[in-house]
């Protein structure tokens, strides 16, 4: 069963497509970060704008790359919501517009749920990072609009546990980044920087918000600025020691809410998806704790990180089969 998959819920115009919820077929991303970081973020109608103008040619690559046509193509995936409101109505109206020509099914996938799916889709000549038989899991979804944690039964059932009530935890990393002038995005730099500048001097605070898996991370994108502010211009003053001191608060506290989270809801298996997976730091102490308690933590692929439509084409598969004739379903 092969799947067409579109995302477009920010700033990247991608297309997929994917067999049997698994294999993927193809891959193809087109982003206008460049046209943002001199605005030191997203501009929504920048955004919009550039999809209008990629989004025919990122999916006739794609089935191209495939060497299929849209006569092989059982589906239509597509990102319904979380995102900017203009760019997910260009991926909307494109995949309707296909479904509708082609009486195909047209399935639309929440963003969020489809993250924890990157864990189970296939790249060519690269292993799965993990299997359906790994259910039930808590998934903990990092970007930069959300921070997150599920429990899955299965891929129709998610349990939202918790939540971030401010700043997202890939926000927090692009407003810092801001603050100590290292440009945007802010994940990736200081990911790097932080390297350089261990240290046990700096400690930042971290929201542990009892009694909840909610998250927030104003207060320490504050406390970063308060800090970067007196001490700035005194010798001495490090942006690689405040990097590496405000990444291990956000990392400690994903780590922490992530594995009790698994405590409680009796799993072994962490699913981690979004672009803060990518983090190294992340990365290893997840690694490190999960595996001394005794359970098994699974990170995408590096390219399946990033918002792209592979991860919405294999989460639609296990809604296809609903369909008894041409319709919309929405997940």
């Amino acid at each position: 069963m092969n799947i067409l998959g579109i995302e477009s819920s920010c700033d990247e115009t991608a297309a997929a497509i994917v067999s049997d919820g698994v294999y993927v077929r193809s891959t193809i991303i087109a982003t206008s970060l460049g046209d943002h970081q001199r605005f030191g973020g997203i501009i929504p109608e920048i955004a919009s704008r550039r999809q209008i103008e990629f989004i025919h040619e990122v999916v006739t690559t794609s089935l191209a790359q495939a060497q299929m046509t849209l006569e092989d193509i059982d589906a239509i995936a597509v990102t319904r919501s979380p995102g900017l409101m203009g760019s997910l109505l260009v991926g909307l109206m494109f995949a309707r517009g296909i479904a509708r020509a082609q009486k195909k099914p047209l399935i639309e996938i929440d963003h969020v749920k489809a993250h924890l799916y990157s864990n189970y889709v296939q790249l060519p000549e690269e292993p799965p990072a993990c299997g359906l038989s790994s259910l039930p899991a808590v998934g903990l979804v990092v970007s930069g609009g959300h921070s997150s944690l599920f429990y899955i039964k299965d891929f129709k059932n998610l349990q939202l546990l918790g939540s971030t009530r401010d700043d997202a935890a890939g926000e927090a990393f692009d407003k810092v980044a801001r603050i100590l002038g290292l440009g945007y995005p802010g994940g990736p730099v200081i990911d790097r920087l932080s390297s350089q500048g261990i240290n046990e001097e700096i400690k930042f605070p971290q929201a542990s918000l009892p009694g909840s898996y909610d998250f927030s991370f104003s207060g320490l994108k504050t406390a970063v600025l308060y800090y970067t502010q007196k001490h700035k211009h005194k010798p001495g003053f490090s942006v690689a020691k405040v990097a590496y001191a405000f990444q291990e608060s956000v990392v400690a506290v994903l780590t922490e809410k992530s594995l009790k989270a698994c405590q409680k809801m009796k799993v072994k298996t962490l699913l981690i998806g979004g672009g803060v997976a990518a983090n190294s730091a992340l990365r290893s102490l997840l690694k490190t704790r999960a595996q001394a308690q005794g359970i098994n933590v699974f990170f995408p692929p590096m390219a399946l990180c990033l918002d792209n439509a592979a991860m919405v084409a294999g989460l639609a598969f296990h809604w296809h089969k609903d369909f008894l004739s041409f319709g919309t379903k929405r997940r």
